[in-house]
């Protein structure tokens, strides 16, 4: 009898079911592309063409970033069509706090076996993104590794890359005492601190995805898998009116990590907690983790997703285009000199408890 032989899918690699994958997903992917892309899908590189006839030095700005353990929660749920959103705003975030103009992005998806109909969802979450920050989904990789990941799991990453004048780089130089910080307002908890939100719910709580929460007014999983929100549409209303010395992504860290790779030597940032409103998944977590305050500042956005250092003279002006946008915003703080920490979070008693 004549021995079997063995083939890729033998060894747990569906490339028909990749090819079914990629079909599904070219109508995300489209709709995307602008007059600037010059490649469809399947190409081995992908060609963007610049225009950069506005511009006296244009500089490329990138970044790459993934979704971290936010991704158990979208295996818990079996929803797989907004996590590619959170992938898109964390590296297109970062991107914006340079000044950049996104441009397109890039994807990378593995998996344990491809389902075709699940790694399209995922794609349309990371096309949704790109539609929501104004760059073109120009390509990506689906990588099928079996024995790699476990059963129904994957991880993703993608790369962003935008454009900008260079004497229109934001690096946080020109921040002095006495600017305001302008904070724009989170749509929960983003993609970071996940691993903390776990523990505290699923091992401390013993709680479900699917608990409804009254405190929240959802499930808990849905609270939990609210994607990031991009931050281009805030960007595109500020950045040509005002000028703006510094720009902070609020992702891991918190406010005690991030605001400080924007400040000078001999200033820090003075937060004033209360000026915003805080969305009760925070209070929640703090509550059921028994955690303190300063770590919770340590680990979340809490409900500020993107700070904006201005000339206090143009601090009420931001914000009025800001709301002319549809976005919020508040004025959160200040500018001071250095005497201790980088950062002071100067606490309303009645605002985090």
């Amino acid at each position: 009898m004549e021995e079997k032989k063995l083939t890729y899918k033998d060894a747990g690699v569906d490339t028909k079911e990749g090819e079914r994958a990629v079909s599904l997903m070219k109508e995300h992917v489209k709709k995307t592309f602008n007059e600037n892309v010059l490649t469809g899908l399947g190409s081995f590189g992908s060609l963007f063409s610049l225009d950069v006839k506005d511009m006296e030095q244009p500089v490329l700005v990138s970044g790459t970033d993934g979704v971290g353990t936010k991704l158990k929660i979208a295996f818990m749920m079996d929803k797989h069509d907004t996590v590619g959103i959170d992938c898109v705003a964390m590296c297109v975030n970062d991107v914006l706090c340079q000044g950049a103009k996104p441009l397109f992005f890039l994807d990378y998806i593995a998996t344990g076996r491809v389902k075709a109909e699940k790694i399209a969802d995922i794609v349309k979450g990371i096309a949704d993104g790109c539609s929501q920050s104004g760059s073109a989904l120009v390509g990506g990789e689906t990588a099928e590794m079996p024995d790699f990941y476990g059963d129904g799991e994957y991880d993703m990453a993608g790369f962003s890359v935008g454009i900008v004048d260079k004497k229109r780089i934001i690096t946080g130089e020109k921040i002095r005492k006495g600017d305001k910080i302008v904070g724009i307002p989170s749509s929960g908890i983003h993609s970071n601190g996940y691993s903390l939100v776990r523990k505290v719910f699923f091992d401390k709580m013993g709680m479900s995805v699917t608990d409804h929460v009254d405190e929240l007014g959802q499930t808990l999983g849905e609270a939990l898998l609210t994607p990031t929100r991009i931050y281009a549409n805030a960007c595109g209303a500020v950045l040509p009116k005002f000028d703006v010395r510094g720009i902070v992504h609020i992702t891991g860290g918190g406010f005690y990590e991030n605001i400080p790779r924007i400040l000078p030597e001999g200033t820090a940032a003075a937060i004033d907690v209360g000026s915003w409103e805080v969305p009760p998944i925070f209070p929640y977590i703090k509550k059921c983790g028994n955690i303190d305050r300063r770590e919770m500042f340590s680990t979340f956005n809490m409900g500020i997703g993107m700070m904006m250092v201005v000339d206090a003279a143009d601090a009420a002006g931001v914000v009025a285009a800001l709301e002319a946008a549809g976005e919020k915003a508040y004025i959160i703080g200040e500018i001071t000199e250095k005497t201790g920490e980088s950062v002071d979070i100067r606490y309303d008693e009645e605002a985090v408890k």
